[in-house]
């Protein structure tokens, strides 16, 4: 009997010791428009805990590159955490079109909104054709484990939570506080509500465009870890979080001047408290974070030319509509030709050309060849014969990763180095993002915390391997439409 009872318990202790070893907690912040250089611009200001704390501590990943056009807030959330391209993932963009409707990513008119009575609740994930880190790790844990995602905008906490995702919560504007949908509960937990109560604004004043909007952020994931215990119970929770004011003050004021330098230095003193707080709820050791950004941001075009650079605004809008006048004429038809632009993609309407009885492709090359006039064009790309087409490897690849049959346009312009889809006046002072140069794909990658050890590589690593290096960590399945290669050996 003494031997049975000294066998039980050399097994028990063997199952005990065989068990995965995973971290309490996984962590995923996302800086919207975060330029690789920010590391490093601001670096002599940055205090000890923060961003500085992640370059001594962690593993920064030097050479991170967006392997796909165009390069926006949407697609960069969805590929983050699927690990894959928009080819696959479905999210073509913040706004693109679905057999000739133009549609927001995660609009979703089947579902409420959760806390307001507006519109600006009703977003789900359905357009998200894959899975993500969060769904995964709830597959690998029989949904024991909890993810959430906070963000001020809806689809950067929507899109990297994923499907089965406990929560979402994104700022509704009109309503000054956070929101959710049905798609994923009834009420808001009691919690959020209260939350709210302390912390919201005046309906309609747009949080985004302030630093208040970093630290804003930064309270609401804290809330969420305290409220939900995440990272302390037996299994390991995820809390994926997007800081959105760095997006909205880029595009205002560009990539210099008080307002940019002002919110980097606030998200560092917040990210620094956050740190803090990771440490003391969860434990130091006990959390794997990593941060990255969804696409980087070019210069503006004006303070380029002031210092002799070439640069310029290249109005995509202005020149799509010049040229689909141009096509009626040539043509001789009122039809709209061309359904509109977006990030330098041209839709063409399939219905009206058909209506018109005339030939798409036809049209498509009467397009093209009117958009190679523009001197400031280096390719005008066809989408369904890319392979053909005199472009550079790595570009081509990029549109081929970035372009999906039925939600990815026709024709795509890539302009010359410098020239951005943007004001060209004279007085214009922000900035945009979407090309393939390295102002806007060149992104920060850090890992820190659970089993990373501090070092840096320059060596090339992609913004679809920092999914699978993720699950590589947690030992379960990488998403399901996952390209990506994990980083770490």
């Amino acid at each position: 009997m003494k031997k049975i009872f000294i066998l039980a318990l050399l097994t028990l202790c063997m199952v005990a010791n065989a068990q995965i070893k995973r971290p309490k907690l996984v962590v995923g912040v996302v800086v919207d428009q975060m330029r690789w250089d920010y590391l490093y611009y601001y670096y002599n200001e940055y205090g000890n805990d923060g961003l500085k704390r992640l370059l001594d501590e962690g593993y920064s990943c030097q050479n991170t590159m967006i392997p796909y056009i165009p390069t926006v807030t949407a697609i960069g959330h969805s590929s983050i955490y699927t690990g894959s391209v928009p080819a696959m993932t479905g999210i073509l963009g913040n706004n693109f079109f679905i057999k000739g409707k133009e549609v927001y990513c995660c609009q979703d008119d089947d579902v409420k909104s959760v806390g307001s009575d507006s519109k600006e609740g009703q977003m789900s994930p359905h357009r998200l054709l894959a899975s993500t880190i969060g769904d995964e790790l709830k597959l690998a844990t029989n949904f024991k484990s909890k993810v959430i995602g906070v963000a001020l905008k809806d689809r950067a906490s929507i899109l990297p939570a994923g499907h089965s995702a406990d929560a979402a919560y994104w700022w509704d504007t009109s309503a000054g506080h956070f929101v959710s949908s049905t798609f994923y509960m009834k009420e808001l937990p009691k919690w959020v509500t209260d939350f709210n109560k302390q912390n919201s604004t005046k309906p309609g004043f747009d949080i985004k465009t302030s630093d208040q909007g970093v630290t804003m952020t930064f309270k609401m994931a804290e809330a969420a870890i305290e409220n939900e215990k995440l990272g302390q119970g037996s299994t390991t929770d995820m809390l994926a979080v997007s800081v959105s004011s760095t997006d909205a003050i880029g595009h205002a004021y560009s990539t210099r001047g008080k307002e940019n330098h002002d919110v980097y230095l606030q998200l560092d003193k917040d990210i620094a408290q956050f740190f803090n707080y990771l440490d003391a709820t969860v434990g130091k050791g006990n959390f794997l974070l990593f941060l990255s950004a969804d696409h980087g941001g070019s210069h503006n075009p004006n303070f380029m030319r002031s210092h002799r650079l070439p640069a310029g605004g290249f109005e995509g809008w202005n020149v799509a509509k010049s040229v689909n006048e141009t096509l009626q004429k040539q043509f001789k038809t009122t039809a709209r030709l061309i359904l509109g632009e977006n990030s330098l993609r041209i839709f063409l309407d399939h219905e009206s050309i058909e209506k018109a009885g005339l030939k798409l492709d036809e049209v498509k090359a009467a397009a093209k060849k009117e958009f190679e006039k523009d001197d400031n064009v280096a390719f005008v790309v066809d989408y369904d014969n890319v392979a053909a087409q005199s472009i550079s490897q790595p570009i081509r690849e990029r549109i081929i990763n970035g372009y999906s049959r039925e939600r990815g346009g026709d024709l795509l312009l890539i302009t010359n180095p410098g020239w951005i889809d943007a004001s060209n006046d004279a007085n214009y002072k922000g900035t945009t993002h979407g090309l393939w140069n390295p102002d806007d794909s060149h992104i920060p990658l850090i890992f820190m915390g659970w089993n990373i050890k501090h070092g840096e590589t320059s060596k090339p690593t992609s913004m679809t391997d920092i999914a699978p290096t993720i699950c590589s960590m947690l030992h379960i399945q990488m998403p399901n439409a996952c390209v990506g290669n994990s980083i770490f050996e």
